[in-house]
């Protein structure tokens, strides 16, 4: 007669207190907050008394979580990228035999869509304080690394399989792709108030893919 292997079952993961659960909620209303204030403003208008009042928190709490202003704004741009991963994950395992000029597309769109809903920070100036911070910030560069990795590989089988002009360098077509994160056309089409999101969405990705030439 052989015993049976008793297993003891796999440990839960321990639950965070009330307080460590406060702080958290705390960092995401801080961080949400600085999102759309970069999204607005930009870094070099933001300031961290905006963010604090925008979050009912005096000055002084808010740097108990984030030392700086670059601090706030690297954590803004970080939730973004990390956001970026996700929807890359979520067309590579949607539809793995999708053309890649198709991925760029959508990856393109979801860009648009986010700048449109307030939710896209305003890149950093060449010679902003917060560009020097995010080169130092491991999880910003290896998001950014992540996300130019895998846009490039689909930009360089779109260019060998006809659908994207192969005489460009690669390089150049994903830093027009960035671009459309702080595309200013969509902030001038909206105020204009005659087209939709979508048509404006539609208009800015033609401009894009197409370029304006007739055809």
């Amino acid at each position: 007669m052989t015993s049976a292997v008793l297993k003891s079952p796999a440990e839960a993961p321990p639950k965070r207190s009330f307080r460590a659960q406060m702080h958290l909620a705390r960092e995401d209303a801080i961080v949400s907050a600085v999102n759309r204030l970069l999204a607005e403003k930009g870094f070099e208008a933001m300031t961290v008394d905006e963010v604090a009042a925008e979050v009912g928190i005096a000055k002084a709490s808010l740097y108990k979580h984030f030392p700086s202003k670059e601090d706030l704004a690297a954590a803004a741009m970080v939730r973004v990228m990390d956001r970026a991963r996700a929807f890359l994950d979520s067309l590579q395992s949607g539809n793995a035999n999708a053309r890649p000029i198709d991925q760029l597309r959508a990856v393109a769109r979801w860009t648009l869509e986010v700048q449109l809903a307030g939710e896209m920070p305003s890149l950093p100036s060449e010679n902003s304080s917060l560009r020097a911070s995010l080169t130092t910030n491991k999880a910003y560069v290896d998001g950014l690394m992540d996300v130019s990795d895998r846009l490039g590989a689909w930009i360089t089988a779109a260019q060998a399989d006809g659908s994207l002009n192969n005489s460009l360098p690669p390089i150049a077509v994903l830093y027009t792709l960035y671009a459309r994160a702080c595309d200013p056309v969509l902030g001038f089409l909206k105020s204009h108030g005659q087209y939709s999101s979508e048509q404006i969405i539609d208009m800015v990705l033609s401009t894009c893919f197409e370029g304006l030439q007739a055809r």
